[in-house]
């Protein structure tokens, strides 16, 4: 009997020691030993993450990055000499950095609708980003347009338009440039319906023009309202009319024709 049981072990100290054996083995620990690499790797990225977070919660937002001017006319501002903006657009001066803007006045924004989204029978809604294409070797290449309007509803608005391969960029481009194309308007009463002195409308009939686009702009008693498109009352609101008429004339559904056609109307209240 125990001749037969160590003939038995024999056998199986053998079959373990055989070539087919050994190759399973080895096969076995290189399966442990990737799995412990794949382990690894994936702590070490999700403590280089869990880092990354740690920095940018610790670094400051662009919101409370301390400005320092390049021009004169920021250096001015930074060190106090110039405490309104009516200052800087009465006199003309060009305005090179939107920080300038940001700490004279208190700028609110908006987006205007010149695109419009995919629908049947091309029907969509209209929304903020106007998107197209260009035709390249490598293949298409999408960009998109946004249209902002800044103003501080006491008499100063601006508009611009910016563009990039993506949507944040584009709008944050928008806001920059409408915030360096800030202009100054006159608001009073001018219509003979009312014989208030709020500011509440325009002083007198002004036109404004862009490409096709002409738009006429008339003030009106106090509890008219904006009689005016959509995308126009985005940009009389922001500049603090709260009353007025409006006609419009040419290919309206054009807004960056229709909304500068405003400005140039808003723009001529200044004259004397």
């Amino acid at each position: 009997m125990a001749e037969k049981i160590s003939r038995k072990e024999q056998i199986k100290k053998e079959s373990v020691e055989t070539p087919v054996a050994d190759a399973a083995e080895k096969i076995i620990e290189q399966n442990i030993e990737s799995g412990e690499k794949e382990l690894e790797e994936e702590l070490e990225k999700k403590l280089e993450g869990k880092e990354r977070i740690k920095k940018e919660r610790e670094e400051p937002r662009e919101e409370f990055i301390p400005w320092t001017p390049k021009t004169k006319l920021g250096k001015e501002v930074r060190e106090g000499k110039i405490k309104n903006i009516d200052e800087i657009l009465d006199k003309k001066t060009k305005i090179l950095e939107d920080k300038i803007v940001d700490s004279l006045v208190n700028m609110k924004s908006d987006l205007l609708s010149v695109g419009q989204a995919k629908g049947k029978f091309g029907g969509g809604k209209r929304r903020a980003w106007r998107q197209t294409q260009k035709k390249t070797m490598e293949g298409n290449i999408p960009s998109f347009s946004a249209f902002a309007v800044v103003g501080d509803e006491n008499g100063h608005v601006g508009v611009g338009d910016g563009k990039a391969t993506e949507t944040l960029p584009a709008r944050d481009k928008a806001v920059r440039k409408a915030k360096l194309n800030i202009i100054k308007i006159r608001r009073a009463c001018g219509s003979f319906d009312c014989s208030c002195s709020e500011p509440h409308s325009i002083p007198f009939k002004v036109e404004g023009k862009a490409g096709s686009v002409r738009v006429i702009l008339l003030p009106a008693p106090q509890g008219t309202g904006l009689v005016a498109a959509d995308e126009l009352k985005k940009v009389l609101m922001l500049a603090g009319i709260k009353d007025i008429y409006s006609q419009t004339f040419g290919v309206q559904r054009t807004t960056f024709n229709l909304v500068k056609a405003c400005m140039n109307a808003l723009e001529k209240t200044n004259r004397k």
